[in-house]
């Protein structure tokens, strides 16, 4: 979506639009389960645990930081990541309201 596109719609929608689109990858959704099963998350531990390279896990981690799914906090020379659990629970509410608010129940849609 062109830069001047974006001012057709209002803030919330951008900033959802870009939330989604963060965890729109399977690695970053197998990497925001990871940290979730840890109380914080190296890269270098989320290397071991999942098919990608050090350069692409860290790369996948700034697309999920820069939009704050994630926060990091530097540990010695790693970074410990955890997940922002207020975006998360944006995301959650933001689609919970779309099934809530569906026009057509399960035997009316076409």
């Amino acid at each position: 979506m062109g830069i001047t596109k974006t001012d057709s719609y209002a803030d919330e929608q951008v900033d959802m639009a870009l939330l989604i689109k963060a965890v729109g990858h399977p690695a970053r959704i197998a990497i925001l389960q990871a940290i979730s099963k840890t109380k914080g998350c190296v890269c270098g531990d989320l290397v071991d645990q999942l098919p990608l390279s050090q350069p692409t896990v860290s790369q996948h981690l700034n697309e999920l930081k820069k939009v704050g799914l994630i926060k990091g906090s530097v540990e010695g020379r790693s970074i410990c990541y955890c997940l922002d659990t207020d975006k998360l629970q944006s995301i959650h509410q933001f689609i919970q309201q779309l099934v809530q608010d569906a026009a057509c129940g399960d035997d009316l849609c076409c």
